[in-house]
C-alpha cells in the first residue's frame, strides 16, 4: 500500500459506512481473509479513503476542515484573502490570523500522535504561531509603506508578494510550536511489522524538519504565482472593462495554484518515513536487529 495520503478533496465526503467498509476490507487483507473477487483497485481505493480520514496513530477520524484532503477547499478562500490588493492593517491581521489558525489546527490534527500531548501545549503553540505570523506580515507591510523609493505601482506589486515570506516563516514557527512536544518527548519508531521498537527524539527532529520544509515549499506556488499571473491578466481589456470579474478570476487562479502546490509539497517526504538505526539513539539499536526503522512524520 502507498505511503502517501490521498489529496483528492472528494474523499472528505465519504460517509461513515463506506469508511467502515474500507477499514474492514484492509483488516481482512492484513489477515489474509479477503473474500473472493476483491481487486487491487478496490484495495487501493479503500486505502485512499482510510488515509484521507483516519489518523494513523490514534485511529480516530480527523475533522473534515483539518484533513489534508480538505486543505484545498477550506484553504483556498483564505489564500484569496491573503492576496487581495490594497490590504489595510486590519485586513492583514485578520487574514494572517485566519490562515495560521487553520494551519495550526491542520498541523495538530495531522501530527505524530504516538505520544500524548496536553491541550495546554496546543494553546501555547497556537498563540505563538499566530503571533509570529501577524508580526511578520505587519512588519513587512510597514517597511514597504515607508520605502519612499517605490512608486505607487511598484509598491502595490511588492505588497502582493509580502504574504509569501510572512506565511512561509510563520508556517515553520507554526509546525515547531504546535508539535514541539515531540522534540522533548520523542516519537515511536517501528519495525517492518509495525511493532514499536522504541521512542526517539532524533526521529522527532527529522519528522519536524521534513514537515517544516513542506510548509516552506507549499506556499511558493500559492502565494508567488497568482500575483504574477494576475498582474498580467488585470491588463487584459476584459478585466479592465469588467472590474467585478477580477475577484472571481483571482479565486480561480489561487485554486489552480493550490491544487498544484499541495500534492507537490506533501510528496517531498512520505508520511511514513524511514531512517537508519545507526542515526538513532543507542538503546534503539540495541532493541532491534533491523537496519531501517519507520516513523510517522505527520503531515
Amino acid at each position: 500500500m502507498s505511503e502517501y495520503p490521498s489529496f483528492q478533496s472528494g474523499t472528505s465526503r465519504f460517509d461513515q459506512k463506506r469508511l467502515q467498509d474500507s477499514v474492514e476490507l484492509l483488516e481482512r487483507f492484513k489477515q489474509g481473509t479477503l473474500p473472493p473477487g476483491v481487486t487491487d483497485a478496490q484495495l487501493w481505493q479503500a486505502q485512499k479513503i482510510k488515509q484521507a480520514i483516519i489518523h494513523p496513530d490514534t485511529g480516530e477520524k480527523i475533522l473534515m476542515p483539518f484533513r489534508m484532503s480538505g486543505f484545498i477547499p477550506f484553504g483556498t478562500p483564505v489564500v484569496v484573502g491573503l492576496l487581495l490588493p490594497n490590504q489595510t492593517l486590519v485586513s492583514t491581521v485578520f487574514w494572517q490570523w485566519l490562515n495560521q489558525s487553520h494551519n495550526a489546527c491542520v498541523n495538530y490534527s495531522n501530527r505524530n500522535a504516538s505520544k500524548p500531548a496536553p491541550v495546554t501545549k496546543f494553546v501555547q503553540g497556537y498563540l505563538g504561531a499566530v503571533t509570529s505570523a501577524v508580526s511578520i506580515a505587519v512588519g513587512l507591510n510597514v517597511l514597504i509603506q515607508k520605502a519612499n523609493r517605490f512608486n505607487p505601482t511598484t509598491r502595490l506589486l511588492v505588497q502582493r508578494f509580502i504574504p509569501f515570506p510572512a506565511v512561509a516563516s510563520a508556517n515553520v514557527c507554526n509546525v515547531v510550536l504546535m508539535r514541539h512536544t515531540e522534540l522533548s518527548e520523542g516519537i515511536s519508531v517501528l519495525d517492518d511489522n509495525g511493532n514499536v521498537v522504541g521512542t526517539s527524539k532524533v526521529a522527532a527532529r527529522h519528522a519536524l524538519l521534513e514537515t517544516a520544509l513542506t510548509r516552506v515549499v507549499l506556499p511558493m506556488p500559492i502565494l508567488v504565482l497568482p500575483p504574477m499571473i494576475m498582474a498580467v491578466l488585470e491588463k487584459l481589456p476584459l478585466l479592465q472593462k469588467h472590474r467585478r470579474l477580477v475577484l472571481p478570476v483571482h479565486s480561480l487562479v489561487c485554486l489552480a495554484a493550490f491544487s498544484l502546490a499541495l500534492p507537490l509539497a506533501i510528496s517531498l517526504f512520505p508520511q511514513m518515513s524511514q531512517i537508519s538505526v545507526d542515526q538513532l539513539e543507542p538503546e534503539i539499536a540495541m532493541a532491534t536487529d533491523r537496519k531501517i526503522v519507520t516513523y510517522n512524520k505527520g503531515l
